[in-house]
C-alpha cells in the first residue's frame, strides 16, 4: 500500500473519482471505482462495491463485490476477486501506512470505535508498525465488542478489552481508530489525548462523518487523496461548513511523505489524524500483487475466458 500511495502521488496513476449509484428506496448502494497504473506493475482495474450498512446484524459484512484486473498491453480479463477481502485488508494496510508516519514512536494504547471487520484487520495491521500493549475496543452494541475480543485475543500480542462507551475505549489512547457506519460524530475533542494519533477510516460519503468539528480544528490533517477528501469526505465538509477547516488545513497526501520524506508530526504533543476514503488504486495494487501470486503458486481457479 505504501507503493500504491506512492504511485498515486507520483503521477503514475490514473483514478476518476468514484460513482454512487444510491437510489432512494435501496437498503445500501453500489460504488464503483477504476483506476489504471502504469509500469513494471501496471493495470486496468475497477472495483464494484455495494454497501449495505444492515448486513453485520445478519452476521455478513457490510461490503460486497468485486474487482476487476484487466492487463494493460490488452486489455484482457486476468482476475476477479473478493472485495470485501481485499477493501478489509487494504484499508488496515493504509493505516498502518499512516500510523508509521504519523505516530509517535513510544505510542502503545490502541482505541477503536466498531467491532465490526475493520476493527479485526486494525488490530492485527497496527500491531505491526508500533509496539501496542493494549487495545480498548467499543462498539454500539457491546456484546460485539466482547465477540471481538473472543475471536483476536488469541491472534495479537497485547490484551483486548471490551468497554462500554467510546470514551473509555478512546480515553488516554495513543492510537485511534474510528470504524464506523455512523452518521454524527462518534468522539469529541476533550476524550483525545495530546499526542494522539487517530484513523478515520469508517465513513465516505459528505453527509456522515465520525469525526467532530472540534477535533478536526484542533489536529494535522493527512488524507490518502485531496481530490477524495475534498469531494466525498463528510468529516472534512462537515467541519468545513461551521468553519472549523479549510483545504489549508489538509497538510500533505500520505503518498507526498512518502516520496519527500517530508516529517509528517513535528512534536510529541501534537495531534495528527489520516482521514481515509479508500482507493481504487489500492484495490488494484492488491488485485495485481495477487494476481501475480497466484500465478507463482498456482492458486486459485484458472479458467479460460
Amino acid at each position: 500500500m505504501s507503493d500504491a500511495l506512492r504511485a498515486l502521488a507520483g503521477g503514475e496513476v490514473y483514478q476518476p473519482l468514484r460513482t454512487i449509484i444510491r437510489p432512494p428506496d435501496a437498503r445500501g448502494l453500489l460504488g464503483l471505482m477504476p483506476a489504471y497504473r502504469h509500469g513494471e506493475n501496471g493495470a486496468f482495474g475497477m472495483k464494484a462495491i455495494c454497501v449495505f450498512p444492515g448486513n453485520p446484524a445478519m452476521g455478513k459484512d457490510a461490503h460486497q463485490g468485486m474487482v476487476m484486473l484487466f492487463s494493460q498491453e490488452t486489455g484482457e480479463p486476468q482476475a476477479l476477486m473478493n472485495a470485501s477481502q481485499i477493501t478489509a485488508t487494504r484499508t488496515a494496510a493504509v493505516s498502518a501506512v499512516a500510523t508509521h508516519l504519523l505516530a509517535r514512536p513510544d505510542a502503545e494504547q490502541l482505541g477503536i470505535i466498531g467491532a465490526g471487520v475493520q476493527a479485526r484487520t486494525h488490530l492485527e495491521a497496527l500491531a505491526i508498525v508500533r509496539a501496542i500493549r493494549g487495545a480498548r475496543v467499543a462498539c454500539r452494541t457491546r456484546d460485539h465488542a466482547v465477540e471481538l475480543v473472543h475471536e483476536m485475543q488469541d491472534r495479537v500480542p497485547f490484551p483486548i478489552e471490551a468497554v462500554s462507551s467510546n470514551e473509555e475505549a478512546v480515553r488516554g489512547a495513543d492510537i485511534i481508530v474510528t470504524a464506523t457506519s455512523a452518521h454524527e460524530p462518534v468522539i469529541r475533542r476533550d476524550w483525545i489525548a495530546d499526542g494522539a494519533h487517530i484513523n478515520a477510516i469508517g465513513t465516505h460519503s459528505p453527509q456522515s462523518r465520525e469525526i467532530d468539528s472540534e477535533t478536526m480544528s484542533a489536529a494535522r490533517i493527512f488524507v490518502d487523496r485531496r481530490e477524495s477528501v475534498l469531494n466525498e469526505a463528510g468529516d472534512y465538509l462537515l467541519a468545513a461548513k461551521e468553519g472549523a477547516v479549510t483545504p489549508k488545513s489538509i497538510v500533505a497526501e500520505i503518498g507526498e511523505l512518502i516520496i519527500t520524506g517530508k516529517q509528517g508530526r513535528t512534536s510529541p504533543d501534537e495531534i495528527t489524524l489520516f482521514k481515509s476514503l479508500g482507493l481504487a488504486i489500492e484495490d488494484v495494487a492488491c488485485a495485481e500483487y495477487l494476481f501475480r501470486k497466484a500465478q507463482a503458486e498456482n492458486l486459485g481457479s484458472w479458467v479460460e475466458f
